[in-house]
């Protein structure tokens, strides 16, 4: 099992930057699949992007495209999401989720996942 905690989340401008961190502990953080998905109010929960234990592998989701970037020190037992060029529509709540398997896009597939962090974008 794979325990993790989000930090990182706030306000900030329309345009801004923002990085997220994912910190897990367990004993099989190191081989996971590490997922960032969010949840807007009203709406389910999407993936954002999602990156395989050997950082070969990641995915984005068309709408943060180009704009955020995930990345992991799996010395650290960490994962990031760098999110650039921020838009109100990204406002939402920021949850990690890890999985054993290869990168899915479905919430369902992940096993393990955190608290969440709020980030809201002002226009």
């Amino acid at each position: 099992q794979v325990q993790l905690v989000e930090a990182g989340g706030g306000y900030v401008q329309a345009g801004g930057s923002r990085r997220l961190f994912c910190a897990a502990s367990g004993l099989a953080v190191r081989v996971a699949t590490i997922g960032w998905f969010r949840q807007a109010p009203g709406k389910e929960r999407e993936i954002v992007a999602a990156i395989s234990w050997n950082e070969i592998s990641t995915y984005y989701a068309d709408s943060v495209k180009g704009r955020f970037t995930i990345s992991r020190d799996n010395a650290k037992n960490t994962v990031y999401l760098q999110m650039n060029s921020l838009k109100a529509e990204d406002t939402a709540v920021y949850y990690c989720a890890a999985q054993k398997f290869s990168i899915t896009s479905t919430a369902r597939d992940y096993d393990s996942w955190g608290q969440g962090t709020q980030v809201t974008v002002s226009s």
